[in-house]
């Protein structure tokens, strides 16, 4: 009988890592500024959503204000939090 100490360490450092990679979301938020197709052509080129994909989410940042569109490490969203607002999107890391 393992006490609950002993099997809180027996977890590997990859089921650790991959536990720190869900915490972080970078999120799209509506704006006056950009067209739907050029967000859709932005998720398209950096975040290899389809078509249908990313149109679902130009209209679900349109109609809610915002919409997480990667989830990940929080370096990894930082990256792409850059490139997309070169691109001139509205974008936050939470």
């Amino acid at each position: 009988h393992m006490s609950t100490e002993t099997q809180a360490e027996t977890l590997t450092l990859d089921e650790i890592l991959a536990g720190l990679k869900e915490m972080h979301r970078l999120i799209l938020w509506n704006d006056d500024i950009n067209t739907f197709d050029h967000v859709i052509f932005c998720m398209m080129k950096y975040l290899d959503y389809s078509e249908a994909q990313s149109e679902k989410i130009a209209w679900k940042v349109h109609n809610e204000g915002k919409c997480a569109v990667l989830e990940g490490s929080f370096n990894e969203m930082e990256i792409y939090r850059k490139i997309l607002q070169q691109e001139g999107l509205t974008v936050s890391v939470e």
